[in-house]
């Protein structure tokens, strides 16, 4: 720079072409910051998708949300999860990111490697308040995260092996004892593995990238389980392993072959992470086909799921018989199966293409493209905020009423409605109305496929 601002940042190379002065982007149209024509972009992107299809088919707390809720609940709450959850790298990384290299900010690639480019630009610009900004949003992501981890690893642990194994009468009481401790444990573990992970030189980066080499072998195998009649129990177990088998050695192979030697530096490559996350996620589905269509094939009559489903208490509170028909269920797959395809094609597809012929965005294209991350992320913003005190309002006036009646010392007697009782679930076959629980989601069509284009 010549007088030590940002615009004059740039510096001429030997055919007398403006540069960045931080450097011209590998693999990116021209160079630049500003386009979706980028080689390392798209492999990024891929190995995302790879890894957060992992996370969400193996991620236990996924499951466990989703079953709670009701259907119609879960349909609507995932889809306008999803659409929200997207302000995050969008709004984020156009403004954090990029505002990181406009103003010349001294980062290392080690230190933007652990995730340290938002509070620096945060207190750049806001001093001590956008610190404690980025430290609060911080600490409400890891808290939340953490306590959804731990509920589900206890779960996994209580239900899965120790009442199932080791003591198929355990009562309320214990399960709930086993999970306290196993939450304990699970918390101990996990903070020895992160200064481990540390210790060894790798970074939040390279192991964002890394997790689909690990987890992404087993998202065909269950999306079968839950699909297909024909898949087979053990098949799925054995292209899980033998896809992360296979992925850890075309990872390893490539990393030799690429930078020839094994280090952290060239096991993290995008190319070499790449080659992992597609073998793992491709190779157990190949396995898994090939075991259930030709070695053990199954016909599983999904209609006999319930049967093999044991309450510890039989405590049916709250599955009331629209909870349970079926004929809800079957419309509310309908109506997430269609949206989330849609949603899934119109940002995996869609949106890359239509920012292709743009190249190197010119100042109004991009001055549209913060316009839209702005009003994703305050859009996003607003609806976390607003809506579940909207859909709650009935209960929270009833705990402040409650609180207002107990400071005044009044005593009002009021009857709350009893939970719904249980009723067995209706079958397929039977002929009736859709009930008023579907013909809700028929109504809320509109609604959210235009949230979601």
């Amino acid at each position: 720079s010549t007088d030590g601002t940002v615009e004059s940042s740039f510096y001429y190379d030997d055919n007398n072409k403006k540069q960045y002065a931080c450097g011209a982007v590998p693999n990116n149209n021209s160079g630049s910051y500003l386009t979706m024509l980028s080689a390392d972009g798209l492999m990024f992107g891929i190995i995302n998708i790879v890894g957060n299809f992992g996370t969400v088919f193996v991620d236990q707390s996924y499951w466990q949300s989703a079953i709670a809720a009701r259907p119609e609940s879960a349909a609507k709450g995932y889809l306008l999860g999803g659409i929200c959850w997207f302000a995050i790298p969008f709004s984020l990384a156009t403004s954090l990111g990029l505002a990181s290299t406009a103003l010349m900010l001294p980062i290392s690639s080690s230190e933007a490697g652990n995730g340290l480019v938002p509070p620096a630009v945060a207190d750049h610009l806001l001093g001590e308040a956008g610190s404690a900004l980025i430290l609060i949003m911080l600490f409400m992501a890891i808290v939340s995260t953490g306590s959804a981890e731990s509920i589900a690893v206890s779960s996994l642990v209580a239900y899965d092996i120790y009442r199932e194994y080791i003591n198929p009468e355990a009562t309320g009481a214990k399960i709930l004892w086993v999970s306290r401790v196993v939450i304990v444990l699970f918390g101990i573990f996990m903070g020895l593995f992160s200064i481990a992970l540390n210790a060894m030189g790798l970074n939040l980066g390279w192991v964002y990238l890394f997790m689909g080499v690990v987890i992404g072998s087993a998202v065909i195998p269950l999306w079968n389980m839950m699909t297909w009649s024909k898949a087979s129990g053990t098949g799925a177990v054995i292209a899980a392993w033998s896809g992360l088998v296979l992925a850890l050695i075309g990872w390893l192979v490539g990393a030799k072959i690429q930078g020839e030697s094994v280090t952290v530096a060239t096991l993290g490559t995008n190319e070499v992470m790449l080659s992992g996350n597609l073998i793992a996620i491709f190779s157990s589905g190949i396995i898994h086909y090939i075991y259930s269509k030709f070695i053990d094939p199954q016909d599983y009559d999904f209609s006999t799921l319930n049967e093999n489903i044991h309450l510890v208490e039989q405590d049916l509170s709250g599955l009331g018989e629209q909870q349970q028909d079926r004929k809800v269920l079957r419309h509310a797959k309908r109506w997430i199966a269609r949206r989330g395809y849609l949603l899934t094609f119109v940002k995996i597809i869609v949106w890359p293409i239509l920012s292709i012929p743009a190249g190197v965005f010119t100042k109004p294209f991009f001055a549209f493209w913060v316009l839209l991350s702005i009003a994703w992320g305050f859009g996003a913003a607003i609806t976390i905020s607003i809506l579940p005190l909207f859909e709650s309002q009935d209960e929270i006036g009833k705990v402040c009423s409650g609180m207002l009646n107990y400071i005044l010392c009044k005593k009002v007697e009021e009857t709350y409605a009893e939970e719904e009782p249980a009723a067995p679930a209706k079958t397929l076959e039977e002929e009736e109305p859709v009930p008023q629980a579907a013909k809700a989601l028929e109504e809320d069509e509109h609604t959210l496929v235009s949230q979601a284009v």
